[in-house]
């Protein structure tokens, strides 16, 4: 798929690879998110003492107004996050597989490898644990190291940048969501487009329709595995996209 107005960008210049966690460094088909996405509705029910179906569309509201469902719920309802974390990612992560061809091409990425997630730090390693691949992480910046602001936030980012002591045009950002890296694109970084068949979002629907690629994102991928394999062999610069 094309890209409309930037030139192509590749990853010879890139020290540090950053990865959202969920439908991201683990594959969609997995479904585990799903499991998360109910826990908020259940979560929501409880909390404010509303039928499944009312915190349902709340849940979902939140999350498209506010970028994260927490954030909604915290800017609406004061909510204290410590708890809805807990319970959200108490979850069964059986369907998560192992993957070794992951992680050998995590592992042969030159420079500073990190996680940045909209979850929880405990979530994220116990998710990165049973892919295999947690020890090959610096670090884990999670919702709670950002203060509670939520990617696609430029604050996130800004948070984010500062508390590693990243250089922004030296680093890539993989994501699932698009808007998500409208911010890393602003401030210089290789952007990647972790695609899937996860619908959560009207974005997604939107994303069905694409026939080039948005300036902010540099490339698409289906196989993040794959791509990763691409974009460091000869470290030129792998393409618009694999697809």
């Amino acid at each position: 798929m094309p890209r409309l107005g930037a030139e192509p960008r590749g990853f010879a210049h890139t020290a540090t690879w950053i990865f959202d966690l969920d439908n991201t460094l683990y594959p969609a088909e997995c479904n585990l998110f799903a499991q998360v996405d109910h826990r908020m509705g259940e979560f929501i029910a409880h909390y404010l003492g509303v039928p499944y179906a009312h915190a349902r569309h709340l849940q979902k509201a939140y999350y498209r107004q506010f970028g994260t469902t927490l954030a909604g719920l915290m800017t609406i309802h004061k909510l204290d996050p410590t708890e809805f974390l807990a319970y959200v990612h108490d979850i069964d992560l059986s369907v998560v597989p192992q993957s070794p061809a992951l992680r050998a091409q995590i592992e042969a990425l030159p420079g500073r490898r990190l996680i940045f997630t909209n979850g929880s730090e405990r979530h994220a390693e116990r998710v990165a644990e049973k892919l295999g691949v947690l020890d090959l992480f610096e670090g884990i910046c999670d919702i709670a190291a950002c203060g509670y602001v939520p990617k696609p936030e430029a604050e996130a980012f800004d948070r984010m940048i500062r508390r590693h002591g990243i250089r922004a045009g030296e680093a890539a950002m993989f994501e699932d969501m698009p808007m998500n890296l409208v911010a890393p694109h602003d401030l210089g970084m290789t952007t990647v487009l972790v695609h899937s068949s996860y619908v959560d979002h009207p974005v997604q629907e939107k994303m069905k329709a694409w026939t080039e690629l948005p300036d902010h994102i540099h490339h698409m991928t289906l196989d993040l595995t794959g791509f990763l394999k691409g974009a460091t062999g000869s470290r030129q610069p792998a393409g618009e996209s694999d697809r």
